[in-house]
């Protein structure tokens, strides 16, 4: 599933290519992607300029010259891309816009189809109206230790709530706890201002450190959890050099489900919240 990091990449490519250009036209290839009729969606946009981009978690947002916005959600497998000629579409374009100056047609990309295309006044009102908390890059400290405060629930699956920060997705919490040394299960009303320091600091980390590497985890530093992942096929066949903690070289990763998610930790680093 895009996360925020793939999602800010997203934002940029459409920064680079889109902003400043007007559509000037609209094709609808699935309009299963669509949360807005049709017929409303192209006088929406059709002869609009855009004007910049925005985000807000895992939502991606392009401003129109009315003021309004272009919503993008890339559900399980949405992507981002363009084209020139149509024969050169990327394989599972549901949307295409057309931009005037460019002669590029941009391109929304989902196999799946669980993404979704909205239209919204501004972020602000799209926000309340998903019910989204702070963008989980925007979030300070203080309002992180106050959300976690209130409530007596594992810290994993607050994390996910993306009524409480929006854009953390399930191996970037893992990563965050990781880094944090913090026990998925510990509860959120435990924490203390330091601890939520220490929390509030590994999430800019690990989003930065992604962004900076276009979310391309191969990439990513060797003392970042997401190596020991089982989706990880970089090791060699047949051996597990991938299993263990990269600061506890005999550590082995465990993985277990919190809140009915797949979960991976440090028995070392991580350990079992007394209790």
């Amino acid at each position: 599933m895009p996360e925020l990091p793939e999602v800010e990449t997203y934002r940029r490519f459409i920064d680079e290519v889109a902003v400043g250009q007007t559509i000037t036209g609209l094709e609808v290839r699935d309009a299963h992607v669509l949360a807005v009729p049709e017929d409303e969606l192209r006088a929406a946009v059709v002869g609009r300029t855009i004007t910049g981009t925005g985000r807000l978690g895992k939502n991606c947002f392009l401003e129109l010259d009315n003021g309004r916005l272009l919503v993008l959600h890339f559900g399980m497998t949405g992507d981002i891309g363009a084209f020139r000629d149509a024969p050169d579409a990327p394989r599972f374009t549901r949307v295409a816009w057309q931009l005037a100056d460019s002669g590029l047609n941009l391109a929304f990309i989902d196999p799946r189809k669980f993404g979704r295309i909205r239209l919204a006044g501004s972020a602000e009102a799209y926000q309340k109206a998903k019910k989204l908390g702070p963008d989980a890059l925007q979030i300070t400290p203080a309002e992180l230790h106050q959300k976690l405060n209130r409530r007596k629930v594992f810290v994993k699956p607050l994390l996910l709530d993306q009524s409480l920060t929006a854009g953390l997705g399930n191996w970037i919490v893992d990563e965050v706890l990781f880094q944090a040394k913090i026990h998925p299960e510990r509860l959120g009303n435990s924490f203390t201002e330091k601890e939520t320091k220490a929390l509030h600091d590994a999430i800019q980390l690990v989003l930065t450190t992604a962004i900076q590497h276009e979310a391309n985890y191969r990439h990513f530093p060797a003392s970042f959890l997401i190596h020991a992942r089982e989706w990880d096929d970089s090791a060699t066949p047949g051996t597990d050099a991938h299993t263990f903690c990269p600061r506890h070289p005999k550590t082995k990763i465990d993985k277990g489900y919190v809140g009915g998610r797949a979960t991976y930790t440090c028995p070392r680093c991580q350990p079992t919240p007394a209790g």
